[in-house]
């Protein structure tokens, strides 16, 4: 196993495998410096000013002259990105030819959708009753929860006290949440007089069948415990009539994302989330990419493999509105790696970008989704969201992923209401926190290829789709955040 790679014969950095000592000899330099795992180092002098080039693209400029040998990082490298972009469409043809054929067994809806899971949500239409819904599980799951794969709850702050477009994507992701073929049966529970109440968001959901989906308004119930397990005995039969089938790979839809990353992210996790997205698109399937202000500095690769003109314009829309919401509140549009992504070697938003985006593999871009719009078109897809954790796995889901792949560098437990894969980009972490990590990318520093590690990951992922639980679905780790833009009453 080699201590460092060099990722493109283009780059004057090379990525640090383990950490090297000053002194050491590496692709014909001498470390002048420690390198930390995950870092890089200079491959040749680099004047003040240069161009810092990895994975072929600059990720920023030096600050100082930089000495061959020497720790390359957030002390001598500045970011090259600055205000609003125009783009310009420079279509690269990328089409994927669907050529493979699987199957895995899931649950197929009366709307013709699909699940993976057949499990009974409680969502509430507002926070006020996040108590009572939480109560509601567990007494649920005690008696009821043979009859399903789960009973859980989503505990969230808002319904009331919201205005404008804020108040919008509540609706809007709640009302997803209650349509999402994961959920096999669905309880809303309202507290009544809140503004999203029950009149309010049956205006927002739309048509729904009244076996799968019930109401309780708590104020209008004497005993809301004993009125929502009566409902729940009702729906959870309902529920236990859904059985598995044998359905085609070309149902499923699964989101990318990545959190807590370091320095092989964009190496070795991140690559391999793409080529699993190409190879669901070669099995006619659905990959959503979200994680927009993570596109800062590396957006134009995907915009240049939009479908078609329409689609660009949707992309760079995607791009520039998020730059405004940053510049709307204040904020640096290019400030973004957090201090566990540097800790880990990740310098600037173009390394982070350029690392990320690799999720997407190199197929076609086929459609440009808002926050909590349905996809429509097979294959990848971008959408509306930002790069924090929880708000980005929420988004996906709402988009309609059936489970999220996340890789991480730094370890995380946290979980969609969807299943979520988590995929560890270095061994060390896979084998300090294997109770989080579902799959150990990191062999693909340690002499495994791409193809094998990727065929492998499909035979999981296909398991995983068919009833395999994840980790955080083992530990109960199950969150949701809803984006926030506005004021609060």
């Amino acid at each position: 196993m080699s201590k460092f790679i060099r990722i493109t014969d283009r780059d004057n950095v090379a990525v640090a495998l383990e950490p090297l000592s000053a002194g050491e000899s590496c692709l014909g330099v001498t470390l002048t410096q420690d390198v930390p795992a995950g870092h890089k180092f200079a491959l040749a002098d680099i004047p003040e000013g240069e161009n810092i080039v990895k994975y072929a693209f600059p990720i920023g400029h030096a600050t100082q002259p930089i000495a061959a040998g020497s720790w390359v990082h957030t002390h001598n490298v500045k970011t090259n990105l600055s205000g609003l972009l125009e783009y310009t469409y420079n279509p690269h043809p990328c089409a994927v030819k669907v050529d493979r054929e699987a199957t895995f067994e899931g649950y197929v809806r009366e709307d013709g959708r699909v699940g993976i899971r057949n499990e009974v949500w409680i969502v509430n239409t507002v926070g006020c009753v996040n108590g009572t819904a939480k109560t509601l599980e567990a007494l649920a799951q005690e008696a009821y929860g043979d009859r399903c794969d789960g009973i859980h709850s989503f505990v969230h702050p808002y319904g009331c006290s919201q205005l404008g477009e804020d108040y919008q994507n509540t609706q809007k992701l709640l009302a997803s949440m209650v349509r999402h073929p994961n959920a096999g049966v669905v309880l809303v529970l309202s507290l009544g007089c809140e503004n999203n109440n029950v009149n309010e968001f049956k205006k927002a959901l739309g048509p729904y069948n009244p076996e799968r989906v019930k109401f309780l308004i708590t104020q209008e119930a004497e005993d809301e415990v004993e009125a929502g397990m009566q409902l729940l005995d009702e729906l959870t039969a309902y529920a236990a009539r859904a059985k598995r089938t044998s359905v085609s790979a070309s149902e499923l839809i699964i989101g990318l994302k990545c959190g807590g990353s370091d320095g092989l992210s964009g190496i070795t996790a991140n690559p391999l989330l793409g080529s699993i997205s190409d190879l669901l698109a070669r099995h006619g399937g659905t990959t959503l990419l979200t994680e927009v202000p993570e596109m800062f500095g590396a957006e134009t690769i995907l915009m240049d493999r939009c479908k078609d003109e329409a689609t660009f314009e949707k992309a760079v829309a995607l791009i520039n509105d998020f730059k405004a919401y940053f510049i709307r509140h204040g904020q640096e549009v290019y400030e973004n790696p957090s201090p566990g992504n540097k800790a880990g070697g990740i310098t600037t938003l173009e390394d982070k970008s350029l690392g990320c985006t690799q999720k997407g593999g190199t197929a076609e871009v086929r459609g440009v989704l808002k926050y909590c719009e349905p996809v429509r078109e097979k294959g990848l897809n971008l959408v509306q969201g930002p790069g924090n954790d929880l708000c980005a796995i929420t988004a996906l889901m709402a988009s309609g992923a059936q489970m999220v792949l996340f890789t991480t560098g730094r370890g995380t437990p946290v979980g969609a209401p969807i299943p979520t894969v988590k995929v560890a980009t270095n061994t060390p972490l896979a084998q300090k926190k294997h109770n989080w990590i579902d799959f150990n990318a990191g062999v693909l520093v340690q002499g495994k290829g791409m193809e094998e590690t990727t065929e492998a990951f499909w035979r999981q992922l296909l398991s995983i789709a068919s009833g395999e639980r994840t980790q955080s679905e083992k530990h109960g780790f199950r969150e949701i955040a809803i984006f926030k833009d506005g004021v609060t009453l």
